[in-house]
């Protein structure tokens, strides 16, 4: 199961963070930064469940690759706000972690779908 991943469990607990984070930006980010890092955050396990339930190899690294995407846009607008001094360095860390162990799903993913062929 999908729940049992330890990158899915580790991206839902950098959604948990996200929410926390942005409920701390300044007032003027509710409609620009906000709703657009809890988007990208919510994609990441979602895509990544998403992927789970699919039947074919290659179909679930495509929603893989998806969920990275997420996670490097969701890297990229927390470092707007770390440029932005609305947050340290070490808000950061949970994402590499993140994108570590979904990278490596990826990897093991493509390498079942390379034997199943």
């Amino acid at each position: 199961m999908y729940k049992d991943l330890k990158v899915y469990q580790s991206a839902m607990d950098l959604c948990v963070i996200i929410y926390e984070l942005t409920r701390r930006l300044p007032y003027e980010e509710r409609y620009g930064l906000v709703p657009q890092m809890r988007r990208c955050a919510v994609s990441v396990p979602s895509n990544i469940a998403e992927g789970a339930g699919r039947r074919s190899f290659r179909e679930q690294v495509r929603f893989y690759y998806i969920a990275r995407g997420s996670l490097a846009e969701l890297e990229t607008q927390l470092e707007l706000c770390l440029r932005l001094g609305y947050i340290c360095e070490q808000s950061m860390i949970n994402t590499k972690q993140t994108y570590q162990l979904l990278n490596g799903l990826i990897r093991s993913t493509n390498l079942r779908t390379t034997n199943s062929e």
